[in-house]
């Protein structure tokens, strides 16, 4: 079984995003970047299915030369081989064709993405990547499991979760719990020097759409503690203050 894992380039969680003085970029100044966290679980998940000798894993990535060292730390987690398609990853739309294009003449039996990725929030790239190859794809999977050449994928549906059996191959968009990520150790991270990482061009895509601004949230207000044991207070604050009721 041969595996693709998509992962992402994003500022670590603690990281402070500020922006270029017209608001159209990100500073990328002394900004820490990780492997997108819900990737992380993807490329578990991967890992746990090819034990034994059971296939290969091979993470890919869209992204200029400095997204190299994040494919290395998931060479050193485990994957067998990474791919860096060299274009700076516009958004969802183009990273999906990206993709695609890498992907459709390749023998390829289970493509897994994260959910989303935590900088764009986007969770297109799965259903991007389903409809352009013409393959069955679950965007938000909570529990993946094989069996031969099918898969049972768990979401979860308001109010209650939806199973389904499907053939492979297939794309999945995993979400916490489908695995636990897992630390690099020490072999892995001296064998990750070693492992190939290739870099291929990319292709031209029509540019639909375009961020014109980014603008950072209000910044939060002071809070007033009251004591449990004057109630009153609080109702005061709320209708004269607050003025919500």
């Amino acid at each position: 079984m041969r595996i693709l894992v998509c992962i992402s380039h994003v500022p670590d969680t603690t990281s402070k995003i500020t922006f270029s003085e017209d608001k159209t970029t990100f500073n990328t100044t002394g900004l820490q970047y990780i492997i997108n966290p819900y990737d992380e679980i993807a490329l578990s998940k991967a890992l746990a299915l090819v034990e034994g000798g059971k296939g290969t894993v091979t993470v890919i990535t869209v992204g200029e030369p400095v997204t190299e060292p994040t494919l290395r730390k998931a060479l050193a987690i485990g994957a067998d081989d990474a791919i860096r398609i060299n274009a700076y990853p516009q958004d969802a739309w183009f990273v999906a064709n990206q993709l695609t294009a890498y992907v459709q003449d390749k023998e390829i039996d289970l493509i897994l993405t994260g959910r989303e990725s935590i900088d764009y929030n986007s969770a297109q790239v799965a259903s991007y990547l389903g409809e352009l190859l013409h393959l069955p794809s679950v965007a938000i999977a909570k529990k993946v499991e094989l069996q031969g050449n099918r898969a049972t994928v768990e979401r979860e549906i308001e109010g209650g979760k939806e199973v389904m059996d499907i053939p492979l191959p297939l794309v999945i968009g995993t979400a916490e719990g489908v695995a636990e990520a897992r630390i690099p150790n020490m072999r892995g991270i001296m064998s990750a020097r070693t492992k190939p990482l290739t870099v291929i061009e990319p292709i031209e895509v029509p540019q639909l759409g375009r961020i014109t601004y980014y603008e950072a949230p209000v910044p939060r207000g002071s809070v007033k503690l009251i004591d449990a044991s004057e109630p009153e207070k609080l109702v005061e604050l709320l209708h004269q203050e607050a003025r919500v009721i």
